[in-house]
């Protein structure tokens, strides 16, 4: 199934995609349907109330998780570029709800950055409440998989060594469209699939998400060990080589371009980059 969350008449609703149409679930959004023990039966079932895909407003697939957890050097490639050695252990930071936007709006650049980067990553979305999750009971708690794009300022990230303060900028980073579940991927809960980013038109990374280091359930293992994970929250996997960051000489976004972000099976990303308007 792609499950969404989309705007319409001043609110949103939890939705399916069925052809050339989105078909109401009865939520007000993915993450009041994900709450729902029978979330998945929900999903599959037939409903009157429907929206054409064509023109449709996709908020953020859960337009509030509890947390936004993001996995820091996770594919070699990337590892390799930034200058640094393969991790043990992944490397965590978070982000929060209000830094989220919906798969076609804009991505706000704060005037306080030099250094506008893009990220490219897949993403799970957490469909059921676990804590020390292993084996098969992580495997159960992924609902599915999203496109997530962990737009960072640069320079505040590197300010100090904890990177959270480059991270979780308001209005800044794009999830969705689609919530894909898992039985739809090739791999599973540990789908092997391409990625891509453009900037303009301009290929900037393009890799698979075979090359990740920590897998998504080792993801769901680690990360629930810390904390526990409710239904609709996002775990970020990491992105591949080719941010704007590494490049010599160091490319970023500086307002009006259109970045998209691509991952092979579940949906695309296209977001302009505005410049953030005086309060």
């Amino acid at each position: 199934m792609k499950l969404a969350t989309i705007r319409t008449d001043g609110t949103t609703r939890a939705v399916r995609l069925d052809g050339d149409v989105l078909v109401d679930l009865g939520a007000f959004d993915l993450g009041a349907l994900l709450a729902r023990d029978d979330w998945a039966e929900r999903a599959a079932a037939d409903g009157s109330t429907t929206y054409p895909v064509a023109g449709a407003e996709f908020a953020p697939v859960v337009p509030r998780p509890s947390k936004v957890v993001c996995v820091g050097l996770n594919y070699r490639n990337h590892i390799q570029e930034m200058g640094r050695d393969l991790p043990e252990h992944p490397t965590l930071f978070a982000k929060f709800a209000d830094s989220l936007v919906g798969a076609g709006d804009d991505i706000v650049r704060p005037d306080e950055t030099d250094a506008f980067d893009w990220e490219v990553e897949l993403a799970v979305v957490v469909g059921k409440r676990v804590r020390r999750a292993r084996g098969e009971e992580a495997e159960r708690a992924i609902a599915g998989f999203t496109v997530l794009n962990d737009i960072t300022c640069r320079d505040w990230q590197f300010r100090t060594r904890e990177w959270l303060q480059g991270k979780m900028w308001d209005s800044s980073t794009p999830v969705g469209p689609y919530l894909v579940t898992p039985d739809e991927l090739p791999g599973g809960v540990r789908p092997a699939l391409d990625v891509r980013l453009t900037v303009d038109g301009e290929v900037m990374q393009s890799d698979t998400t075979g090359d990740l280091l920590f897998d998504p359930v080792a993801l769901v293992e680690y990360v629930s060990t810390i904390t526990r994970l409710n239904p609709g929250d996002i775990i970020a996997t990491g992105t591949p080589g080719g941010v704007g960051h590494a490049r010599k000489p160091a490319r970023y976004l500086l307002g009006g371009e259109t970045v998209v972000t691509e991952i092979d099976g579940i949906g695309r990303l296209e977001n302009r980059v505005v410049k953030e308007k005086s309060a």
